[in-house]
């Protein structure tokens, strides 16, 4: 039989781990790259951007640095998101709700 109190709890149960995991995710910094290590950034769970760093050969052409800047500010952004996913995916695995018949569960 369905019980809504066992529901709530589970859903509160979850809310404080994603919760958990937003503010693991602030404190965790992400690194991209590009270029063999041209050009490095960092930036934290957040999406915010920390530090750039920029090797000096990769400065004599303006084209490619501005690639190269791009790619690792997309490097780093894929590997927050991915982190993300598979973080939430752990606390989402095996949620069936009644009634609800969701795509892929």
């Amino acid at each position: 039989m369905f019980n809504i109190q066992q529901m709530m709890k589970q859903a509160q149960k979850m809310q404080d781990q994603m919760k958990d995991i937003q503010e693991e995710m602030e404190r965790t910094e992400f690194t991209g790259t590009a270029g063999g290590g041209a050009v490095i950034v960092t930036c934290n769970g957040k999406y915010e951007f920390l530090s750039v760093k920029i090797n000096q050969e990769a400065m004599n052409d303006k084209d490619m640095l501005e690639d190269l800047v791009l790619a690792a500010l997309k490097d780093a952004s894929n590997k927050v998101s991915e982190t993300m996913e598979q973080k939430m995916s752990k606390i989402t695995a095996g949620l069936n709700i009644p009634g609800l018949k969701l795509p892929g569960f």
